[in-house]
């Protein structure tokens, strides 16, 4: 069974910081294990649609980040462990939205989550001003 569950949401001050992480277990459905998938952090804030936040190249070696986040937040995965980590720093409430552990199929880190097809359950971060 595929599952994804984040972990680590919470409520921080503007200028703070939080760490979000996302455990991957199962196998998807071309038989591989997530360390051999494209992932990424994707996010909803009240009223908006799911917009895209950073992607990781299966490696590790390839990241991207919505112009919205770069330079504050950094995406990293642990292939041993199955994990992948979004740290968050210099928050805006801006940022305040409910965020989401994706993985793809393909190699591309897509940023359109329609490209993803496996989803986790979404962590809360508020960010109060």
């Amino acid at each position: 069974q595929v599952q994804l569950v984040e972990s680590g949401g919470g409520l921080v001050q503007a200028g703070g910081s939080l760490r979000l992480s996302c455990a991957a277990s199962g196998r998807t459905f071309t038989g591989r294990t997530f360390s051999t998938h494209t992932m990424g952090w994707f996010r909803r804030a009240p009223g908006k649609e799911r917009e895209f936040v950073a992607g990781i190249s299966w490696t590790g070696g390839n990241t991207y980040y919505s112009d919205s986040v770069k330079g504050r937040f950094t995406i990293s995965r642990d292939n041993a462990k199955n994990t992948m980590s979004l740290q968050m720093n210099s928050l805006k409430p801006d940022d305040t939205a409910v965020y989401y552990c994706a993985a793809t199929d393909s190699v591309t880190i897509f940023t359109t989550a329609a490209r993803y097809q496996y989803w986790g359950q979404g962590t809360q971060v508020t960010v109060s001003s």
